[in-house]
Protein backbone atom coordinates (compact mmCIF):
# COMPACT_ATOMS: atom_id res chain seq x y z
CA UNK A 1 0.00 0.00 0.00
CA UNK A 2 2.71 2.70 1.04
CA UNK A 3 4.70 1.66 -2.42
CA UNK A 4 1.36 1.95 -4.08
CA UNK A 5 1.27 5.58 -2.72
CA UNK A 6 4.34 6.71 -3.55
CA UNK A 7 3.94 5.96 -6.75
CA UNK A 8 0.74 8.06 -7.31
CA UNK A 9 2.22 10.30 -5.72
CA UNK A 10 5.04 10.59 -8.15
CA UNK A 11 2.74 9.83 -10.87
CA UNK A 12 0.56 13.50 -9.65
CA UNK A 13 3.96 15.41 -9.17
CA UNK A 14 5.21 14.54 -12.64
CA UNK A 15 1.57 15.43 -14.43
CA UNK A 16 2.01 19.07 -12.05
CA UNK A 17 4.87 19.25 -13.53
CA UNK A 18 3.83 19.02 -16.81
CA UNK A 19 0.97 21.19 -16.67
CA UNK A 20 3.30 23.69 -15.14
CA UNK A 21 6.19 23.20 -18.01
CA UNK A 22 2.92 23.46 -20.67
CA UNK A 23 1.50 26.68 -19.45
CA UNK A 24 5.41 28.49 -18.99
CA UNK A 25 5.56 27.57 -22.96
CA UNK A 26 2.17 29.21 -23.79
CA UNK A 27 3.07 32.13 -21.65
CA UNK A 28 6.20 32.49 -23.72
CA UNK A 29 4.62 31.94 -26.82
CA UNK A 30 2.37 34.10 -26.75
CA UNK A 31 4.45 37.26 -24.91
CA UNK A 32 7.02 36.33 -27.55
CA UNK A 33 4.84 36.10 -30.61
CA UNK A 34 0.89 37.27 -30.07
CA UNK A 35 0.89 39.94 -27.80
CA UNK A 36 2.66 41.25 -24.82
CA UNK A 37 2.29 43.75 -22.22
CA UNK A 38 4.40 47.20 -21.87
CA UNK A 39 4.43 50.66 -19.70
CA UNK A 40 4.84 53.82 -21.25
CA UNK A 41 7.84 55.92 -20.30
CA UNK A 42 7.85 59.58 -20.27
CA UNK A 43 5.68 62.02 -21.70
CA UNK A 44 6.76 62.12 -25.43
CA UNK A 45 2.94 60.34 -26.53
CA UNK A 46 0.88 63.07 -24.30
CA UNK A 47 -2.09 63.71 -24.77
CA UNK A 48 -2.59 60.49 -26.17
CA UNK A 49 -0.92 58.54 -23.54
CA UNK A 50 1.01 59.52 -20.26
CA UNK A 51 3.83 58.21 -18.69
CA UNK A 52 2.94 54.73 -16.81
CA UNK A 53 0.08 54.06 -18.55
CA UNK A 54 -0.15 50.33 -19.96
CA UNK A 55 -1.11 49.38 -22.87
CA UNK A 56 -1.13 45.83 -24.77
CA UNK A 57 0.83 45.23 -27.92
CA UNK A 58 -0.15 43.10 -30.71
CA UNK A 59 2.63 41.46 -32.22
CA UNK A 60 1.08 38.42 -34.26
CA UNK A 61 0.64 40.39 -37.73
CA UNK A 62 4.10 42.19 -37.67
CA UNK A 63 5.46 38.25 -37.26
CA UNK A 64 3.41 36.40 -39.61
CA UNK A 65 4.52 39.57 -42.42
CA UNK A 66 8.18 38.40 -41.53
CA UNK A 67 7.97 35.05 -42.95
CA UNK A 68 8.10 34.58 -46.90
CA UNK A 69 4.40 32.51 -46.97
CA UNK A 70 2.68 35.56 -45.51
CA UNK A 71 4.66 38.52 -46.86
CA UNK A 72 1.35 40.06 -48.68
CA UNK A 73 0.17 41.18 -44.90
CA UNK A 74 0.38 45.11 -44.00
CA UNK A 75 0.54 45.08 -39.91
CA UNK A 76 0.33 48.25 -39.61
CA UNK A 77 -0.85 51.51 -40.86
CA UNK A 78 -0.23 55.06 -40.94
CA UNK A 79 -0.95 56.59 -37.53
CA UNK A 80 -0.98 53.36 -35.96
CA UNK A 81 1.02 53.49 -32.51
CA UNK A 82 4.29 51.56 -32.50
CA UNK A 83 6.85 49.79 -30.10
CA UNK A 84 10.13 48.85 -31.27
CA UNK A 85 13.45 48.40 -29.97
CA UNK A 86 15.97 51.17 -29.29
CA UNK A 87 19.28 51.99 -28.29
CA UNK A 88 20.51 49.78 -25.59
CA UNK A 89 17.49 47.53 -26.02
CA UNK A 90 15.16 50.28 -24.44
CA UNK A 91 11.68 50.53 -26.01
CA UNK A 92 9.82 53.50 -27.31
CA UNK A 93 6.71 54.14 -27.65
CA UNK A 94 5.92 56.13 -31.28
CA UNK A 95 3.22 56.99 -33.71
CA UNK A 96 3.50 55.82 -37.30
CA UNK A 97 3.85 58.44 -39.96
CA UNK A 98 5.22 56.80 -43.08
CA UNK A 99 6.76 53.38 -43.98
CA UNK A 100 8.40 51.78 -46.84
CA UNK A 101 7.00 47.56 -46.95
CA UNK A 102 9.62 45.12 -47.90
CA UNK A 103 9.77 44.06 -51.02
CA UNK A 104 9.30 40.55 -51.33
CA UNK A 105 12.37 39.48 -52.88
CA UNK A 106 14.26 41.54 -50.40
CA UNK A 107 16.08 41.12 -47.61
CA UNK A 108 16.29 43.82 -44.64
CA UNK A 109 19.87 44.59 -42.43
CA UNK A 110 19.00 45.37 -39.10
CA UNK A 111 20.29 49.20 -38.78
CA UNK A 112 18.58 51.44 -41.11
CA UNK A 113 20.65 53.89 -43.81
CA UNK A 114 19.32 57.27 -44.29
CA UNK A 115 21.61 58.55 -47.75
CA UNK A 116 20.59 61.51 -50.03
CA UNK A 117 21.46 59.48 -52.79
CA UNK A 118 18.89 57.12 -53.12
CA UNK A 119 16.42 54.87 -55.20
CA UNK A 120 13.42 55.30 -56.67
CA UNK A 121 12.40 52.62 -54.19
CA UNK A 122 12.78 54.96 -51.33
CA UNK A 123 9.83 57.10 -49.80
CA UNK A 124 10.27 60.76 -48.79
CA UNK A 125 9.19 61.93 -45.82
CA UNK A 126 9.66 65.45 -44.53
CA UNK A 127 8.45 67.49 -41.64
CA UNK A 128 8.03 71.06 -42.06
CA UNK A 129 7.76 73.08 -38.81
CA UNK A 130 4.88 70.51 -37.82
CA UNK A 131 3.41 69.65 -41.45
CA UNK A 132 4.47 66.28 -42.88
CA UNK A 133 4.25 65.49 -46.05
CA UNK A 134 4.99 62.04 -47.46
CA UNK A 135 6.24 61.29 -51.19
CA UNK A 136 5.49 65.71 -51.41
CA UNK A 137 1.72 64.80 -50.02
CA UNK A 138 0.43 66.49 -46.44
CA UNK A 139 -0.94 64.27 -44.44
CA UNK A 140 -4.09 64.73 -42.01
CA UNK A 141 -3.29 64.39 -38.67
CA UNK A 142 -6.52 65.64 -37.12
CA UNK A 143 -7.61 62.92 -36.00
CA UNK A 144 -4.70 61.79 -32.93
CA UNK A 145 -3.05 64.94 -33.28
CA UNK A 146 -3.97 68.17 -31.18
CA UNK A 147 -3.94 71.73 -32.96
CA UNK A 148 -0.67 73.10 -31.02
CA UNK A 149 1.30 69.99 -32.13
CA UNK A 150 0.87 70.57 -35.48
CA UNK A 151 2.76 73.72 -35.91
CA UNK A 152 6.08 72.69 -34.03
CA UNK A 153 9.55 74.31 -34.58
CA UNK A 154 11.91 72.01 -36.64
CA UNK A 155 12.73 70.65 -40.13
CA UNK A 156 13.55 67.41 -40.84
CA UNK A 157 14.10 65.09 -44.30
CA UNK A 158 14.28 61.35 -44.24
CA UNK A 159 14.21 58.58 -47.40
CA UNK A 160 12.80 55.18 -45.99
CA UNK A 161 14.53 52.43 -47.88
CA UNK A 162 12.12 49.43 -48.16
CA UNK A 163 11.75 47.64 -44.33
CA UNK A 164 12.03 51.35 -42.75
CA UNK A 165 9.71 53.19 -40.75
CA UNK A 166 9.14 57.04 -39.74
CA UNK A 167 8.11 57.47 -36.72
CA UNK A 168 7.06 60.37 -34.25
CA UNK A 169 5.60 60.97 -30.96
CA UNK A 170 2.33 63.11 -30.18
CA UNK A 171 4.36 65.62 -28.12
CA UNK A 172 6.32 66.76 -30.69
CA UNK A 173 7.99 69.95 -28.81
CA UNK A 174 9.72 67.01 -26.04
CA UNK A 175 9.67 64.21 -28.09
CA UNK A 176 12.72 62.04 -29.65
CA UNK A 177 11.46 60.57 -32.60
CA UNK A 178 12.85 59.74 -36.19
CA UNK A 179 13.87 63.64 -36.29
CA UNK A 180 16.56 62.30 -34.15
CA UNK A 181 17.54 59.13 -34.49
CA UNK A 182 16.38 58.83 -38.19
CA UNK A 183 14.08 55.95 -39.28
CA UNK A 184 13.43 52.53 -37.43
CA UNK A 185 14.08 49.28 -39.37
CA UNK A 186 11.43 46.66 -39.76
CA UNK A 187 13.42 44.16 -37.44
CA UNK A 188 13.83 46.79 -34.56
CA UNK A 189 9.83 46.63 -34.02
CA UNK A 190 7.52 44.83 -31.71
CA UNK A 191 4.28 45.37 -32.67
CA UNK A 192 1.31 47.77 -32.39
CA UNK A 193 -0.95 49.24 -29.62
CA UNK A 194 -4.09 48.03 -29.68
CA UNK A 195 -5.41 48.71 -26.23
CA UNK A 196 -4.29 50.94 -23.30
CA UNK A 197 -6.07 49.05 -20.22
CA UNK A 198 -4.56 50.57 -17.08
CA UNK A 199 -5.62 53.20 -15.68
CA UNK A 200 -9.14 51.15 -16.01
CA UNK A 201 -10.31 54.86 -15.80
CA UNK A 202 -9.15 55.74 -19.13
CA UNK A 203 -9.48 52.03 -21.12
CA UNK A 204 -8.98 53.07 -24.49
CA UNK A 205 -8.81 50.70 -28.03
CA UNK A 206 -6.54 52.23 -30.31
Amino acid sequence: AQEENAHDIKREVLDLLKVVVILLVLFWALKAFVIEGFEVQGDSMLPTLRDQDRILVFKLPHKLSRAPLFRWIEPFDEGDILVFEGVGNKRYVKRLIAYNPIATTQSVEAGPVNDLAVDASAVKVEFDRGIVRVNNWQIDESVYLPEKERHTRGRDICYLKPGEYYVLGDNRGVSKDSRSFRAVSDRQVAGKAIVRFWPLSRIKLF
